[in-house]
């Protein structure tokens, strides 16, 4: 048998072969890697926090489909069925239907009425 056929048939026997010189790493590593976990981190946690101050304003305003609260939004207009209402802003109105009205201000009130 001739040598190169020797070496060539016998398992783990060959010839040397030369390595690359340079081997490329696809990916990301170190640093890299570990900033890049933390920001997805960071903006996981950023996301969690607000998902749950959304639900807390949403519980305490006492949101629904129909309103907010005791107010309760409709085609005609904003209805308050019982209890009290404070404005913080001025308040416009075509028309005001109650059975009373009680003002309570710190300052003046001034009603226009036509």
């Amino acid at each position: 048998m001739v040598r190169e056929q020797y070496i060539t048939s016998a398992p783990g026997l060959g010839p040397p072969r030369a390595g690359p010189e340079h081997v490329y790493s696809i990916g990301i590593y170190g640093w890299r890697k570990r900033c890049l976990y933390l920001f997805v981190l960071l903006l996981l946690v950023i996301l969690v926090v607000n998902f749950a101050l959304t639900i807390w304003v949403l519980r305490v305003m006492w949101f629904n489909p129909e309103g907010m609260g005791l107010l309760q939004v409709n085609s005609e207009g904003v209805k308050l069925e019982e209890g009290e209402s404070e404005f913080l802003f001025p308040v416009y109105a075509n028309e005001i239907h109650s059975r009373e009205v009680i003002t309570d201000a710190k300052q003046g009130v001034l009603c226009c009425w036509r």
